[in-house]
């Protein structure tokens, strides 16, 4: 019996992929003349990360990519976005390249073609090379010209096949946690005024990777980037709460860097938002003469991560005013809210703002996985996550919002930064003792869906009907 909904199919060109980072899964972290990066450094401290753990060898990826691979092409990925490791290119950060650390991505994007799997790669996902980091990372206002050259090097070696680009991923994470409170590499407790001059070389550096895509790529490119997408939806179907959900999305906070306009105006509009600008201050950064010429690149999609929102009803002002959820509310292994109105207010108010075709760079759910008795991995929750989430994205694009692919986080269980191996987010289990790859129940829907092109009901899938038993 075909069991989709109708309402619920894609549109025909729809983008089914999922992602990964390379601190996160690829392990060899001292393999072939590759250099440190900072969460080399910061992960060695036992009191940085759960448990002492590090990213040492995670998922061994740097040496089992060609079945990392087989498994992706089982799933049937349309898309594989993968993110490089600058030290293990550039192991200085600049100056020499490392030929051995350079072919890896050579051959994995090469794998990856010939599993008909679209490699989109992602420039920066979080792993400063520690030299750099020495010399004062994104402090440093020579860091984009740094990233720059690193971005030629990737650039001239993968764009003849490589035709996505992501710039930065969520610079409100690497950098409010990395330079904000410390909780992330390279785990600096700054004022908010050095995180916001951090922010700027960070934004700097992407107009100047950008331009270079733009310079060098050998076939044509399209660029984005893939910020947090911070999500706020209204608590009731009033138009009150609805004005007061898109002012908190909106919003910036004198006391956060976690916003989308702070971050995604100078990108698109070539300016600080106002409302930023009095809420920051004096803590503002410091912004030269043709800053914005440089930040305000054309780009061609906006990318944004979606895990969660919080639900917003207008005060008595009419101001935004949280509301708190319910006692026993649906959350995450990492305690964060199941919202999936999050995808769906989230993607209207950044297609809304930016006027640019949107890609879910990263959804998904961490659950308390582990291998059942029978040998799999049942993990109904996701599975669950997934229908939801993926039906208010459909919601959203079928109100005219310009959804064009998703990415669901993560290929496989990895390194969850701070979280170590805590946190499982995968649709591949990973054995950490014997790095053993088990497809979870959720990748075999997944499959279904991508195959379907439709948020299909798990029960079509021949070894689930424990799930609605």
């Amino acid at each position: 019996m075909d069991t989709r909904n109708n309402n619920d199919t894609f549109p025909n060109e729809f983008l089914w992929g999922a992602a990964a980072a390379s601190y996160q899964i690829e392990g060899a972290w001292n393999a072939d003349g590759k250099g440190l990066s900072v969460w080399d450094v910061f992960s060695q401290n036992d009191k940085n990360c759960w448990l002492g753990h590090n990213g040492n060898d995670a998922c061994d990826h740097y040496n089992r990519y060609k079945g990392d691979v087989e498994l992706m092409r089982e799933i049937g990925l349309g898309a594989y976005r993968m993110s490089i490791s600058w030290p293990r290119v550039i192991p200085d950060g600049t100056g020499t390249i490392n030929k051995a650390g350079l072919g890896f991505y050579d051959r994995l994007v090469d794998t990856l073609l010939a599993a008909n799997i679209e490699p989109w790669v992602t420039l920066y996902h979080w792993d400063m090379p520690y030299a750099l980091d020495l010399k004062g990372g994104w402090l440093s206002a020579q860091s984009p010209e740094w990233f720059a050259e690193y971005t030629q090097v990737i650039v001239d070696a993968l764009s003849d096949r490589v035709s996505h680009w992501i710039t930065l991923n969520e610079p409100q994470c690497f950098l409010g946690l990395g330079y904000g409170n410390g909780s992330h590499a390279p785990g600096m407790k700054l004022e908010m005024g050095k995180v916001l001059q951090a922010g700027h070389n960070a934004l700097l550096a992407h107009g100047r990777a950008t331009q270079v895509i733009r310079a060098r790529a050998k076939i044509p490119a399209k660029v984005g980037w893939a910020p947090v997408g911070v999500c706020y939806f209204p608590a009731t179907d009033s138009e009150a709460d609805r004005q007061a959900a898109y002012a908190a999305m909106s919003g910036v906070y004198a006391d956060s860097n976690f916003n989308n306009r702070w971050w995604g105006d100078p990108v698109v509009h070539g300016q600080y938002p106002e409302e930023g600008l009095r809420a920051y201050g004096k803590s503002c950064p410091r912004v030269e003469p043709g800053d914005f010429d440089i930040i305000q690149q054309p780009i061609d999609f906006y990318g944004c991560n979606i895990y969660h929102g919080m639900a917003i009803k207008a005060g008595e002002d009419g101001r935004p005013k949280p509301v708190a959820p319910h006692h026993g509310f649906p959350h995450t292994h990492m305690l964060w809210k199941v919202s999936p109105d999050a995808m769906y207010w989230g993607t209207k108010f950044l297609y809304e703002q930016y006027q640019l075709p949107v890609y879910i760079t990263e959804n998904g759910i961490s659950c308390h996985d582990w291998m059942s008795l029978d040998g799999q991995v049942h993990d109904p929750q996701r599975i669950d996550y997934m229908q939801r989430y993926l039906k208010s994205l459909k919601r959203s694009i079928d109100d005219g919002v310009d959804v064009r692919g998703y990415f669901h986080w993560s290929i496989m269980d990895n390194f969850e930064w701070a979280e170590g191996y805590k946190q499982r987010f995968g649709l591949i289990y990973v054995d950490y003792e014997t790095q053993e790859r088990t497809l979870k129940d959720s990748a075999l829907y997944y499959r279904e869906i991508i195959a379907s092109n439709s948020v299909c009901s798990p029960s079509s899938i021949g070894n689930m009907d424990y799930i609605t038993a």
